[in-house]
């Protein structure tokens, strides 16, 4: 399955431009190992003065936004598990800018977090291999919105995608 045969109904609009940035070109399991490789080669060629730099009074650092990207994979592969198992829970949000004061990035070293991001997308990338095709399909509700299970692993991958296109255009 690519991004291009997820179904715009399957997800809320405001999930619609991540989705739209991944390309279509490799199934959702492939590009979900391609994109973390291609991430951390990204983040690797940054120079190392720039990982604790904000663009604005208030804004994150490249740290900060690398330990977003974990949490929140983490959160949508929990998503993923629970719509996967038919789980009919509307689940809750999360308050980002929270989760990013308490984890304290800036106090570890830029390859601990490349670390944890590859140990939480081999996660991700089991949960999925392990998911039929009629699991890939089901949706759940997740902030009052109805979204399928494969649809949150293109946002998985079009989520960083995102991040990363600000981390040129902002941040370098």
């Amino acid at each position: 399955m690519k991004s291009n045969q997820v179904l715009p109904e399957e997800y809320p609009p405001s999930y619609g431009s991540y989705i739209g940035n991944v390309s279509p070109e490799y199934s959702l399991q492939e590009e979900l190992e391609i994109s973390l490789h291609r991430f951390i080669k990204f983040v690797q060629n940054i120079p190392l003065d720039k990982f604790d730099f904000r663009y604005d009074e208030g804004k994150w650092t490249i740290k900060d936004i690398i330990q977003h990207l974990i949490d929140a994979e983490r959160i949508f592969a929990y998503r993923v598990l629970r719509f996967a198992r038919h789980d009919e829970t509307n689940l809750s949000s999360f308050d980002e800018d929270a989760y990013v004061f308490e984890a304290h990035a800036g106090k570890r070293s830029i390859q601990e977090l490349l670390t944890e991001m590859a140990v939480v997308r081999q996660a991700t990338l089991s949960l999925f291999k392990s998911l039929s095709e009629e699991a890939l399909l089901r949706t759940g509700t997740s902030s009052h919105s109805r979204i399928s299970v494969r649809a949150l692993g293109f946002a998985i991958i079009g989520h960083q995608n995102h991040h990363q296109r600000i981390f040129e255009e902002r941040y370098l």
